[in-house]
């Protein structure tokens, strides 16, 4: 009997590998977050992070439909479970109820109750912790705590996406509240969720963070006290190689599984990977609302002028840039408004490549050429800016260089920086210090009202403790009107009107440079089944309990 065990554990050993059990997933992503806490800045690194480790009350799914998670299904004006009531300020408001599932809680077993979406609300309204987005905290104006998981949340606004709280991230009180309470403004640099991310009470999802190499990895274990279907592996490292030819290096050398196309290589990386070693890996482009443009610093005396802006965008052949560093497969962006998204108005009078008229703009600007080329004021001062981007991004650090050359013909000087993706987005764009551009991506769910990142009272400031999404400081008050009046409209037809105006004021006043809308390149190992992109604001990540290895 005991030479027939031996002979059993040898036969296993020599087993290939692909045939042992994978209890391991890792992924290589291009970016780590500059924050853990799911209501302070917003940064898809982050967001793919709590996709193992949260889960939202809300959220929209893969087929672009709003989804419950935390709650047991969608209240509505037709189920009853919405009602229409006047708001204290007299308008049109909106009570929503939601049940929270009975089985869901906390990492360290604690219940997820009314409780933590109370706290959440609370910190969120205090205008001293910093929290986004704050115009979400303004219109929730009372929450009625019905019992230990049901809350009716009072909105002084009745908008098309009334039953739609993707924002409203609950927070564990028991952990959380004390500390906050303690300090408001000093919270968002005192919260467990930095200081202490490994506690277990703060993950709700299948997976709960066990390890932090801070800027390099983040190792996820099984969260014993998931409710949901068990996830496939035990742990998940998810490792960041800010460098996108290092992280193509280390795919292939084996020392990560996959990689998320929601930070990952370049399009143009993925294409090229694909004819070298498309046998080895499943490669998936998924096309969606993620939009590559420059924020403009309109501080800055130079772009506060629209005809520099403008010059700044008819000097840029953004087809070219698709066509030669994407080979076509990414749409030119003309404004924010995605083709794939219901209200883009492709009947909109679009900026053509004209070099001739970006220089006609300059000279009414009062930039006349230099003897160096580079255009000069009446003060002797060059026409020189600085564009910033996230470090080791090759495709972005490419189209930076092509972005200096062509706006060099017209007579602009392009200094470029870069920074780490965590300083980047953690303090340089967030805080707009960037002097002048600053180029990157943002993701939206969709029909997203922008008014995080164009409304007036968005922009960030220290006194708001750098809430809000508005970093070029855009200001326009028919802007800030339709905003507002935007969400209140709940027939659609009626918002087209209103949504072609949106994109008319955006490509007239040019407060950002549109660039083009990616398309993802998620990149799996042949063995790996169930992940599912969605094209939007919400990660693949969110329903990882689906993936599975195939051997």
């Amino acid at each position: 009997m005991a030479l027939r065990r031996i002979l059993i554990a040898l036969a296993l050993l020599a087993l290939p590998a692909a045939a042992q059990p994978r209890d391991q997933l890792t992924i290589g992503l291009t970016q780590y977050p500059s924050t853990l806490h799911p209501s302070i800045e917003s940064m898809a690194a982050k967001s793919y992070v709590h996709g193992f480790t949260l889960r939202p009350i809300t959220t929209y799914d893969a087929d672009w439909q709003l989804a419950c998670m935390l709650c047991t299904h969608l209240p509505t004006i037709e189920n009853g479970e919405a009602v229409r009531e006047t708001a204290p300020n007299g308008n049109p408001g909106i009570r929503v109820t939601y049940r929270l599932r009975e089985d869901a809680r906390w990492g360290d077993g604690t219940p997820i109750t009314a409780e933590d979406i109370l706290f959440a609300w609370q910190a969120g309204r205090e205008p001293l912790t910093g929290m986004g987005p704050a115009e979400l905290y303004r219109s929730l104006h009372r929450i009625t705590v019905v019992d230990p998981r049901t809350v009716t949340l009072h909105f002084d606004k009745l908008t098309f996406e009334y039953n739609a709280i993707n924002d409203l991230r609950p927070l564990p009180a028991h952990l959380e509240r004390a500390i906050w309470q303690e300090d408001p403004r000093g919270y968002r640099t005192r919260t467990l969720y930095d200081r202490d991310p490994a506690r277990p009470g703060l993950w709700s999802g299948p997976y709960r963070v066990a390890t932090l190499n801070t800027g390099a990895s983040v190792t996820l274990e099984r969260n014993e006290q998931w409710w949901g279907a068990a996830p496939a592996f035990r742990r998940i490292v998810i490792r960041t190689i800010e460098n996108t030819t290092a992280l193509e290096a280390a795919l292939l050398a084996g020392q990560i599984d996959m990689i998320a196309g929601e930070l990952g290589l370049t399009l143009d990386q993925a294409i090229a990977l694909e004819r070298r070693a498309g046998s080895r890996f499943r490669i998936h482009y998924q096309p969606g609302l993620i939009y590559e443009h420059i924020d403009l610093n309109l501080d800055n005396p130079v772009l506060a002028d629209p005809r520099v802006r403008e010059a700044l965008l008819r000097g840029i052949d953004r087809q070219q840039i698709v066509d030669r560093l994407f080979a076509g497969r990414q749409p030119v962006a003309h404004s924010f408004v995605n083709p794939l998204d219901w209200m883009h108005d492709p009947t909109l009078p679009t900026t053509p490549f004209d070099p001739d008229g970006a220089r006609r703009l300059l000279e009414q600007a009062g930039w006349r050429p230099g003897p160096d080329g580079i255009r000069r004021n009446a003060a002797g001062e060059r026409l020189s800016l600085e564009l910033m981007t996230t470090a080791g991004n090759r495709s972005r650090e490419l189209v930076q260089q092509v972005l200096q050359g062509m706006w060099r013909q017209i007579g602009v000087e392009i200094r470029l920086r870069n920074e780490p993706p965590r300083v980047f987005f953690g303090e340089t764009v967030s805080k707009r210090r960037f002097q002048a551009m600053a180029m990157f991506a943002w993701i939206s769910s969709p029909e997203n009202v922008p008014r995080t990142t164009l409304h007036s009272t968005e922009i960030p400031t220290e006194d708001r403790n750098w809430s809000g999404q508005n970093y070029t400081g855009f200001k326009n008050a028919e802007m800030d009107e339709l905003i507002e009046a935007l969400p209140l409209t709940l027939d659609r037809e009626e918002r087209r009107p209103m949504w072609r105006r949106v994109q008319e004021i955006y490509m007239t006043e040019r407060p950002v440079l549109p660039l083009f809308f990616r398309s993802d390149a998620h990149i799996w190992p042949r063995w790996l089944e169930g992940v599912r992109p969605t094209g939007h604001l919400a990660p693949s990540s969110l329903w990882v309990e689906q993936w599975k290895a195939t051997q």
